[in-house]
């Protein structure tokens, strides 16, 4: 009797397996209908770019697109993100896969029929506005598992929760925004999120390869700010002042220090960077003030808060030493990008369905704001590879967050069906 209790369950378990990889099938067949409306709506928003907390009409057509498939649609959720639920037939795991949406700081200097000539202001300044890291993709991968999953929907066993995410890049000066806004507002709730996933595009990485890693993935980043303030005096008698310039650049070469001599650099990589400095109104005042600002990217907790505490102190020590009054602000930007090792392990063969260049890579000191998320639920983030191969694509030697910045469009369904596979895999794993 037991015998054949088994091998009932083994038959019931097979035409299980068989139904799954027919639902992923039919998945892939319908993404590919569609990569030439994933190719336009791309470009539609590469040639329409907006900055962050301020993506008005990218939310816009996203929520449209969204309510076009029937789904529920909740806007202005962190300012301008949009969540779109989609419930599936059959009761399951609730599913997120996130996109974020804004465009950066960046005049574009590619000569294609779809170059961003959008012009706005940031930090007072006149800039061009620029998809210069591939944003524009990730909305148009979303878009179209959206597309595919909505006409899927008596098939589907749970929910899938479509994020579209501002602000990835860092809101303005005193707003908030981002993943831990949407966090916050309770973007993973109502109902609750069980697993998220998310892509990047990389474009210096073969075309169409997938990488990941267990555990750490992205670095955390934090942004440090030192203000010095001595004596001002003339150029010409430096004695009769309490230098914040010198002090400045004591501080920032013995900032290299920590990393070269008090960081376990084999354990896992560590980096600070000076990325502003500002101080005097002319060449011959010593001034009063100094202040300068930068980054901070770790991938061990640890790690991160030796740090901080040695910035901390080796500012304040050489300011003390030259009779300077020094304070350090740092503020966290963004968790460490962590992949639930468990997650990760059990979705692997679903990212060998998409590619079949799918690779395990060390850590990168790039950080992603979708640290938030995994946070609160397991997560599982990737790179999609996108570096051109052929014209009209050629790749500088520059890449991401740069006026030449550009990517072949194949990828862009190897997004999709890595995002297909994942959702549809999940869901048949904890039905």
């Amino acid at each position: 009797m037991k015998l054949i209790s088994l091998v009932v369950l083994g038959y019931f378990l097979s035409i299980s397996t068989l139904f799954s990889q027919d639902l992923n099938k039919m998945a892939i067949n319908k993404a590919e209908k569609i990569e030439k409306k994933v190719i336009e709506w791309r470009r539609y928003f590469h040639e329409h770019p907006e900055l962050s907390n301020r993506e008005f009409n990218t939310a816009e057509k996203i929520a449209e697109h969204l309510k076009g498939l029937g789904l529920e649609v909740k806007a202005g959720v962190a300012h301008t993100g949009v969540i779109g639920l989609l419930k599936g037939d059959e009761d399951g795991p609730v599913v997120a896969l996130r996109a974020d949406i804004d465009g950066l700081p960046v005049t574009e200097r590619n000569d294609l029929p779809y170059k961003s000539e959008v012009v706005a202001e940031y930090n007072g300044q006149k800039t061009g506005v620029m998809h210069a890291c591939g944003h524009d993709t990730h909305i148009a991968i979303l878009m179209g598992v959206a597309e595919v999953l909505s006409s899927m929907r008596d098939e589907l066993n749970g929910t899938v929760k479509f994020i579209f995410q501002p602000a990835e890049e860092g809101p303005p000066p005193s707003e908030k925004g981002g993943a831990s806004l949407m966090v916050e507002e309770g973007a993973l709730t109502n109902p609750n999120v069980d697993v998220i996933f998310g892509l990047h595009i990389a474009a210096g990485t073969l075309l169409g390869q997938i990488s990941y890693k267990s555990g750490g993935f992205m670095a955390a980043s934090d942004r440090f700010e030192v203000k010095v303030k001595g004596k001002q005096a003339h150029g010409s008698t430096p004695w009769a002042s309490i230098d914040p310039i010198a002090v400045s650049t004591q501080i920032i070469n013995s900032l290299q220090y920590i990393i070269s001599r008090n960081a376990e650099l084999t354990k896992e990589a560590a980096v600070i960077t000076v990325g502003m400095i500002q101080a005097g109104v002319r060449y011959n005042i010593i001034p009063e003030e100094a202040r300068f600002v930068g980054t901070i990217r770790t991938l061990d907790m640890e790690m991160q808060k030796m740090i901080h505490e040695k910035i901390k102190t080796t500012a304040k020590n050489i300011g003390e030493i030259a009779g300077a009054e020094v304070t350090v602000e740092i503020v966290n930007n963004a968790p460490l990008t962590y992949n639930s090792p468990e997650l990760t392990q059990q979705m692997i063969p679903s990212l060998k369905k998409a590619s079949t260049n799918v690779q395990s890579v060390k850590a990168v000191t790039g950080a992603e704001d979708f640290s938030y998320f995994q946070e609160k639920v397991p997560g599982l983030y990737f790179f999609v590879g996108a570096k051109p191969e052929s014209e009209p694509y050629i790749q500088p030697l520059n890449g991401h967050h740069t006026p030449d910045f550009i990517l072949d469009e194949a990828a862009m369904l190897t997004g999709v069906k890595a995002m297909l596979n994942l959702t549809l895999d999940f869901m048949e794993m904890n039905k």
